[in-house]
């Protein structure tokens, strides 16, 4: 009891200790812990290659955060770890797919104080960053739904003359680069990157560079929900920058484009027919319509593969 008491009194003497003016110990003498937005590569947050930030600013021009601005680099690793886990991704049942999806969605769910919260700092207002929110998640689990159903719907069993069993089936592309809408700081981001990742196809991401913070957080959602590292890669920086990497790289089969800069697209589209990519252009007027969400969006990142079987074997 002795040695307990006279541990107490230390305790409680320490505590007087002042620091600069403070009592050491007291809230006063915290130093704040300010949040690092790095990138999201292979299921890491590594800090881009480049050392190079950008400012985020907010309308007083008040600095929130330092950026990362994404370098070519950066792209390269990110479709290493895109490629080395889609094979196992693509292979995982449908089921697995959408159970995936459902915990994306009821994780995004518990984590909305902290959105609203991140979404207004980045000059969303309340209202609309809750409208965002649900759209998001409801969403993923739209997708989810999707997960095992798309094959049915869009496979067929072809007639043939020979003696044989004709059937045509959608298969993932493989790697998909996506560079997000900029206006839609979370409905844009997961409405491009769950058409392509349902389909078992795994993504290279830039997000907007007018919202970044919600896309790095949204990150830290993927995380927590059982996603394979590698699948979904989220990189911050600028389109003109990066459009040109993201549509040359030679070990990437599809680009999803969602922004409206002609000569961007045009690039991008130049790029794409050094080897054949394909080149999607989604601009929907409302990411948080029905335009913006549809099977035949899954099976924009989709290759029909033909299977002959004989007849009676």
């Amino acid at each position: 009891m002795e040695k307990l008491k006279s541990k107490s009194s230390i305790t409680e003497s320490t505590a007087g200790i002042r620091v600069n003016g403070h009592a050491k110990g007291t809230a006063a003498a915290r130093l704040e812990i300010k949040k690092t937005y790095k990138l999201y590569i292979g299921g890491k947050f590594p800090r881009t290659e480049s050392g190079r930030y950008y400012r985020l600013e907010d309308d007083n021009r008040n600095i929130i955060a330092n950026i990362c601005r994404s370098s070519r680099k950066d792209f390269r690793d990110a479709v290493v770890a895109a490629r080395k886990a889609q094979d196992e991704w693509a292979r995982r049942s449908a089921f697995n797919k959408g159970q995936v999806f459902y915990r994306i969605a009821e994780t995004l769910e518990g984590r909305r104080p902290q959105f609203v919260a991140t979404m207004v700092l980045q000059g969303y207002n309340e209202a609309r960053a809750v409208a965002e929110i649900n759209a998001s998640v409801d969403r993923l689990l739209y997708y989810a739904g999707w997960s095992d159903k798309y094959q049915q719907v869009f496979s067929s069993v072809n007639p043939v003359e020979s003696s044989h069993f004709n059937f045509s089936y959608p298969e993932p592309t493989g790697v998909v680069s996506v560079i997000a809408t900029e206006q839609n700081a979370l409905i844009g981001l997961v409405s491009a990157i769950s058409s392509a990742v349902i389909g078992g196809n795994a993504v290279v991401v830039l997000a907007s560079s007018l919202h970044p913070l919600t896309a790095i957080e949204f990150a830290e959602v993927l995380v927590a929900s059982d996603v394979p590292g590698g699948i979904i890669n989220i990189l911050t920086g600028f389109s003109n920058e990066l459009h040109a990497h993201f549509s040359s790289h030679m070990d990437v089969n599809a680009v999803i484009y969602c922004r409206e800069d002609p000569a961007e697209l045009k690039m991008i589209r130049t790029n794409a027919s050094l080897n054949v990519k394909r080149v999607l252009h989604h601009h929907f007027s409302d990411w948080m319509s029905e335009e913006a969400r549809n099977p035949y969006l899954i099976m924009d990142t989709q290759e029909i593969k033909t299977t002959w079987h004989p007849v009676g074997i």
